[in-house]
C-alpha cells in the first residue's frame, strides 16, 4: 500500500485530542540575515518524541481480533514509548524488544506505560530480528517503527502542521533513521507544495538512507555507530526508501561531534533539551551541510536523552569549545605548590571544578607530584592565558 496525502489527512483527524499540536517557534540564536530558523519540538509530546503519532494510527487501524492478540514492536526507545502509550489507550497488550544498550530512561518509561520490555542485541537491527521471531511465535501484530504505510502517514501529520502554520516555509529539515518521519513529511509536504525543499539528515555513523540512495537500492550498513541512538539504523525500509528517494531534495550527514555540540547549543541558547537524533536537523543547519535560505523549519524529533549521556555531552562539548580544560601540572612535592597553582588559576579568572593530587605518579621523579585539575574557562583564548601563566610560574604540563 502506497502512502497518499489522503492517508496523512485522515491520520490528522484521528490524532486530534490524542497528540499535542506542537508549535513552530522562531529561533533568533540560529537565524541570520540569509535564513530564519523555526523549531518544531516534538520532544513536547507526552512520550517525549514524535513516534506516538505513527504508533497510534497503526494500532487504531487494527481489527478487534488483532488487538486482542496484542502487538509487538522493536525500538531503540522512542517508538517503544509511542507503541506502549497507544496500546494502553486501546487496552492492547504490548511487548517491546529493545537493544541491551538502550537508554535506561527510555526502558523505564516504556515499562511504566504498561508494556513488557525484552532487551536483546546491541543495536536496533538485532532487536528487530528478535521481535520478528517473537511475533511469529505469538501471533501478535508487529508495529514497525518506520516501514509501515499507516505509521508513515501518522508521522506525516507533522508536515501538515508545519505548512499550516507557515505556508511560505522554504525548507523543512528532518532527521532520518529508518526513514518513517522523513517519508511521511515528504509525502504530505510535496503533495501540497512541491516547491518546498525537504532535507533529510542522518548520523554519519549510520547513514543508511544516503548510502541506499547513492546505490539506487536499499543498502544494509555493516554497523550503525552514533550517539544518536534514535537514528542508529543499519537498513532503511523499502517503503521509506522508495518515498525518500522520490521526494527528498537532499540527504546530508552530521558526525557525533556536531550532534553533541548542537545538543549543548540547543540547551544553552534555545532552552530546549533534545536527544542526539532530535538535534540532527539543527546540526545540519549549524554545520552548513546544505544551502540554507529563507524560512527553514527544523524538526526536533525527540528529547529522551539519558542523563548520563547528557552529562558526557556537556563535558565533552565544553572541552571541545575551550570552555573547560583538564590540566596535568607537574610540581615539586613541597608545601605551597598547590596553593600557588590555585591562585594562578583564580587570578586568571578560571574556576576549578575538580582536583586530584597524585604523589605516586610513576611518570615523575620522587620529589615531584602531579596535579590533575579541571577548570571552567570562558573560551579557548582564556584557556591559553591560564596555561601560559602556569608555565610562566615555573610549572610544566604533561600531555
Amino acid at each position: 500500500m502506497n502512502v497518499s496525502l489522503g492517508m496523512v489527512l485522515e491520520a490528522r483527524e484521528h490524532l486530534k485530542g490524542v497528540v499535542h499540536r506542537t508549535d513552530l517557534v522562531p529561533s533568533k540564536p540560529l537565524s541570520n540575515g540569509e535564513y530564519q530558523v523555526y523549531l518544531k519540538s516534538e520532544s513536547l509530546q507526552d512520550t517525549g518524541s514524535f513516534k506516538v503519532r505513527g504508533a497510534y494510527i497503526k494500532i487504531a487501524s487494527l481489527t478487534p481480533e488483532e488487538r486482542a492478540a496484542g502487538v509487538i514492536a522493536s525500538s531503540a526507545g522512542n517508538h517503544a514509548q509511542g507503541v506502549a502509550l497507544a496500546a494502553r489507550t486501546f487496552d492492547v497488550p504490548a511487548t517491546i524488544v529493545m537493544p541491551e544498550g538502550a537508554p535506561i530512561a527510555k526502558v523505564k518509561a516504556t515499562r511504566e506505560l504498561g508494556a513488557t520490555v525484552v532487551l536483546h542485541g546491541t543495536v536496533y537491527d538485532d532487536a528487530f530480528a528478535y521481535a520478528c521471531k517473537l511475533q511469529k511465535e505469538s501471533g501478535a501484530t508487529f508495529i514497525h517503527p518506520f516501514n509501515d504505510p499507516m505509521v508513515i502517514a501518522g508521522q506525516g501529520t507533522i508536515g501538515l502542521e508545519i505548512v499550516d502554520d507557515m505556508p511560505d516555509v522554504d525548507a523543512i529539515v528532518v532527521p532520518i533513521g529508518g526513514g518513517g518521519l522523513a517519508a511521511g513529511i515528504a509525502v504530505a509536504v510535496k503533495s501540497l507544495h512541491p516547491n518546498i525543499r525537504v532535507i533529510g539528515v542522518e548520523a554519519a555513523g549510520a547513514a543508511c538512507m544516503k548510502a541506499s540512495r547513492e546505490a539506487g537500492h536499499v543498502v544494509t550498513l555493516d554497523s550503525a555507530k552514533t550517539i544518536a541512538d534514535g537514528i542508529a539504523v543499519k537498513t532503511p525500509g523499502d517503503e521509506t526508501f522508495e518515498i525518500c528517494n522520490k521526494y527528498l531534495d537532499d540527504i546530508v550527514a552530521v558526525d557525533d561531534d556536531e550532534i553533541a555540540q548542537t545538543v549543548l547549543y540547543l540547551m544553552e541558547r534555545c532552552k530546549i533539551v533534545t536527544e542526539g537524533a532530535g538535534a540532527a536537523a539543527v546540526a545540519a543547519i549549524m554545520g552548513h551541510k546544505f544551502e540554507c535560505r529563507g524560512k527553514v523549519a527544523a524538526v526536533l524529533s525527540g528529547g529522551n536523552i539519558d542523563v548520563t549521556m547528557l552529562s558526557r555531552i556537556i563535558e565533552k562539548g565544553m572541552l571541545k569549545a575551550g570552555r573547560m580544560i583538564k590540566l596535568r601540572v607537574v610540581m615539586e612535592d613541597k608545601p605551597g605548590q598547590l596553593t600557588l597553582t590555585s591562585r594562578i588559576i583564580a587570578e586568571c579568572g578560571g574556576n576549578v571544578v575538580q582536583v586530584h593530587h597524585d604523589r605516586s605518579c610513576v611518570e615523575l621523579g620522587i620529589n615531584h607530584a602531579l596535579l590533575e585539575v579541571s577548570v571552567e574557562t570562558q573560551d579557548r583564548d582564556h584557556a591559553e592565558r591560564i596555561i601560559g601563566e602556569i608555565k610562566r610560574n615555573g610549572f610544566s604540563l604533561l600531555a
